[in-house]
C-alpha cells in the first residue's frame, strides 16, 4: 500500500517550487473582474465611484453612493489558447463559472456637518481566476533527458543512490531535503533510466544520456486552477459638496495549482529509452495584505478628477511540490512509488508586489451618460521575493529587476442611459511587464454591457474579452529551452444584481 509522505525541504530552491519571476507576475496583477457594470465599462471608475468594484481603483468611490445597497455578480469564463510548437498549432479551451463579486455599502447622511456623507463598505472581488489550460504538441531536438543531465552534471553519484534498507520514496525526499533540488532531479533521472553515470564510483560527477534521438515528439499539457480572492473593508466620506476621500484595507486569499504533463516519444529504434512520461504538480497557498488611499474632486457639474494609491501587497505563501516519472527502462521496478502522494514541502516565503498609482478623469453628461478615463502606473521591476537575505531570492530579485519594467495601463469607459436602460462599453490596454516583449506582449481588451433598473433593483449584463501573446517555458528552470508561443484569448460573461435600500 502506498504511503502519503511529506518532507520539508531544508534548502529553499526557486527552481523547484516556482518561487521566481513568474510568481511575482502572477500575484502582482489583477484581472478585470468585479461587478458587471464595472467590467462593461473597462474598469474605468477612478473618478466615478458609485460601484462596489470601483473601490479596487479608488477607495473614495464609496462616498459617491447616495443610497445603501447590496450587489452580487457571477460570471462564466472561457479561456482559449492557441499554442504553436514545433511547426504545430494546438487549440485548447477551458470553461468555468465563478462568483465575481459580493458586497454592500452603508451610507450615512448628515445635514449638520461639513461631512455631508459617510460610507462603510465591505466587498469581495475575484481579483484573479487561475483556471486555464494549454496543450503543445511538436517535434524538438531538446529531449527531456537534457533537463536531468543539466541538473546532474557536477552531482556526486554516491549520495544520490538508494542506501541499504531505504525505500525509494524515502530516498527521493531525503535527497531533496538534505542535498537540494538539483540532486533530487539527478536521482529521479537516474532511477528512471534516462541518464547514467560515466562510471559507477561514488565520487563520479559526470553523466550521459541513455536516450538516442535526433528529434523527439513531445506532447505537453499545462493545467492551472485556483483563485486570488480580495476582501475589502472600506471607509469614505464626502466633505462639503465637491470632495470625496476614502481608504481601504484589503485581505487577499490565494490558492494556485499547476499540473504539467509531458509524454515524449520518437526515439531512435536502438535507443534504450523509447517512451517517457514526466508529471509535476505545484500547489501554492497563502494570504496577503494591502491598503489603498484615494480622493475624487468635483471640478464642476461635468468634470470629475480622481487620484489613488494602492500599496504593495505583502503575501505570505507556502508551496508543496510533487512529481512522477515513467519510462520503459527504469533502474528499479519501484519507481512508481514516487508519485503525487510523495510531497515536498517548502518553508514559508514572501512576495512584495509593486505599489500602483492611478489618475482618473470623468465627464458627466447630465442624466444621459458619462465618459471616463483611468491611467495607472506600476513599476514591476520593484517586485521582490523575500526574505531578501536568502541567496536564491537575492539572485532572482536581481533577475527580476533586470527583466521587468514599469507597466502603464489605460482604461476608457462610457455609459449612455435611455430611461431605465443603460448601454455601456469599455476599452483596456496594458503594457507588457517585460523589457523583452517577445516573452509577454501587451494586453488589449474590449467590453460591452447593458443594465436595466426598476424601482430599487438593477440587473447588469457584461461581456469582456482580452487578448495577449506569451512565450511559455515548459519548465521554469530555464535549463531545458523548449517553449511554446501562445495567443491567449480570455472572455467572460457576467450577470449582476443590485438592490438599493
Amino acid at each position: 500500500m502506498k504511503r502519503t509522505l511529506f518532507f520539508i525541504m531544508g534548502l529553499v530552491c526557486t527552481i523547484a517550487s516556482g518561487q521566481n519571476i513568474n510568481d511575482v507576475l502572477r500575484f502582482s496583477s489583477e484581472d478585470l473582474q468585479g461587478t458587471a457594470r464595472f467590467q462593461a465599462m473597462g474598469g474605468a471608475f477612478g473618478a466615478l465611484g458609485g460601484d462596489l468594484s470601483s473601490l479596487n481603483v479608488n477607495p473614495a468611490g464609496s462616498a459617491v453612493f447616495k443610497f445603501s445597497q447590496f450587489a452580487i455578480t457571477g460570471g462564466v469564463y472561457d479561456r482559449d489558447n492557441d499554442a504553436f510548437f514545433g511547426n504545430s498549432l494546438v487549440n485548447s479551451e477551458v470553461n468555468s463559472s465563478e462568483l465575481n463579486q459580493a458586497g454592500g455599502v452603508f451610507v450615512y447622511k448628515s445635514n449638520n456637518s461639513p461631512w455631508k456623507r459617510l460610507a462603510l463598505a465591505v466587498n469581495y472581488d475575484l481579483a484573479q481566476n487561475f483556471d486555464n489550460q494549454f496543450r503543445a504538441i511538436g517535434n524538438t531536438s531538446q529531449g527531456i533527458d537534457n533537463y536531468f543531465l543539466n541538473y546532474a552534471q557536477g552531482v556526486p553519484f554516491g549520495p544520490i543512490q538508494i542506501q541499504n534498507g531505504e525505500l525509494i520514496e524515502d530516498a527521493y525526499l531525503d535527497i531533496g531535503a538534505s542535498l537540494g533540488f538539483p540532486d533530487q532531479q539527478a536521482f529521479l533521472g537516474y532511477q528512471a533510466g534516462l541518464i547514467a553515470p560515466v562510471d559507477n564510483t561514488a565520487d563520479n560527477s559526470a553523466y550521459v544520456s541513455n536516450a538516442a534521438y535526433s528529434n523527439v515528439t513531445q506532447d505537453y499539457l499545462q493545467s492551472t486552477n485556483g483563485y486570488n480572492g480580495k476582501f475589502t473593508v472600506n471607509f469614505a466620506g464626502q466633505y462639503e459638496e465637491n470632495l470625496f476621500v476614502g481608504a481601504s484595507v484589503n485581505f487577499h486569499s490565494v490558492l494556485y495549482e499547476r499540473l504539467t504533463s509531458l509524454i515524449e516519444t520518437g526515439y531512435d529504434a536502438d535507443s534504450r529509452i523509447q517512451r517517457t512520461t514526466f508529471d509535476n504538480f505545484l500547489r501554492t497557498q497563502g494570504e496577503g495584505f494591502s491598503f489603498s488611499l484615494g480622493a475624487i474632486a468635483k471640478v464642476n457639474q461635468s468634470l470629475r478628477l480622481g487620484a489613488s494609491y494602492q500599496s504593495p501587497i505583502w503575501y505570505r505563501l507556502l508551496d508543496d511540490f510533487s512529481q512522477r516519472i515513467e519510462t520503459n527502462a527504469p533502474e528499479t521496478n519501484e519507481l512508481s512509488f514516487i508519485d503525487f502522494n510523495i510531497v515536498n514541502l517548502y518553508p514559508e516565503y514572501r512576495i512584495k508586489t509593486p505599489s500602483k498609482f492611478t489618475g482618473s478623469a470623468a465627464i458627466i453628461f447630465g442624466p444621459q451618460g458619462l465618459l471616463s478615463f483611468d491611467y495607472s502606473y506600476q513599476d514591476m521591476s520593484q517586485a521582490e521575493l523575500r526574505p531578501t537575505s536568502d541567496p536564491s531570492f537575492a539572485s532572482e530579485n536581481d533577475f527580476i529587476a533586470s527583466q521587468l519594467k514599469p507597466v502603464n495601463t489605460y482604461r476608457i469607459g462610457g455609459e449612455y442611459r435611455i430611461e431605465r436602460v443603460s448601454l455601456r462599453g469599455g476599452y483596456r490596454f496594458e503594457e507588457s511587464p517585460y523589457e523583452d516583449e517577445t516573452i509577454m506582449g501587451n494586453l488589449e481588451g474590449f467590453s460591452a454591457g447593458i443594465g436595466y433598473s426598476w424601482g430599487p433593483n438593477r440587473l447588469d449584463l457584461a461581456f469582456a474579452r482580452t487578448e495577449r501573446d506569451v512565450n511559455e517555458l515548459f519548465y521554469e528552470s530555464e535549463i531545458i529551452g523548449n517553449s511554446t508561443d501562445i495567443t491567449r484569448i480570455n472572455s467572460n460573461i457576467s450577470l449582476g444584481y443590485t438592490l438599493k435600500f
